[in-house]
């Protein structure tokens, strides 16, 4: 429900509110939970423009605490989960682009290592990797959106190979390291699926939303 829980919504308007209440939550009462529960709470009031988007959508969907982890160890302050005088100094000492980036980055790493990541992951992983475009541009851009951390291989149809077998086994087809007409067709269908370019054609972008690269 938009992010907020049965136990967060007794917290702010009564112990007695049930699930209807809940499915049918105002956007008022919405505004009151996101603003004390989570943009107040981590201080997004005084965090650069799209550095504040990454880390209040961070806490509503993971917790405050997390939210304000994952932005203190992109900026190399103490992660102790409370956003304060000194986390805030530490900001100023970093591109905004950056931090987002940075946060974006933590919060795949965590959700990754989640047990129903098989499940849930390529939806997590979209919305972030949506998130993340959208924060940096806020930010003024400036950094490419996730660099990747490890060479890769642009593969499509003819190609063969280990990043081959890999993008098969992403994509939970047969993985015989052969890009065929098979492989370039469900690969055009989870492109498609995922919003990118459905080209057939797996490069920087399909991986890093695969999760292959970071």
């Amino acid at each position: 429900m938009k992010g907020v829980t049965l136990l967060v919504y007794r917290n702010h308007f009564g112990s007695n509110k049930t699930k209807e209440d809940l499915r049918n939550i105002s956007d008022s009462e919405l505004e009151q939970i996101y603003r004390a529960g989570y943009w107040d709470k981590c201080k997004c009031d005084d965090l650069p423009s799209g550095v504040d988007y990454a880390v209040f959508d961070a806490a509503v969907n993971s917790g405050p605490g997390r939210g304000a982890k994952w932005l203190q160890t992109a900026i190399g302050a103490n992660p102790d989960g409370g956003i304060g005088p000194n986390t805030l100094a530490k900001v100023k000492e970093h591109q905004p682009a950056k931090i987002v980036n940075g946060i974006c980055d933590n919060r795949l790493s965590f959700l990754r290592n989640l047990q129903n990541w098989q499940t849930f992951g390529r939806g997590w992983q979209k919305r972030v990797e949506d998130l993340r475009r959208t924060a940096v541009e806020m930010a003024g851009g400036g950094v490419p959106v996730s660099a990747p951390s490890i060479d890769f291989e642009t593969v499509r149809n003819g190609s063969t190979g280990p990043w081959v077998k890999k993008l098969q086994e992403a994509l939970n087809i047969q993985a015989d390291g052969k890009f065929g007409n098979g492989t370039e067709k469900a690969l055009k269908a989870w492109q498609r699926e995922q919003g990118l370019n459905p080209d057939g054609i797996a490069g920087r972008n399909t991986y890093r939303v695969l999760g292959l690269i970071s």
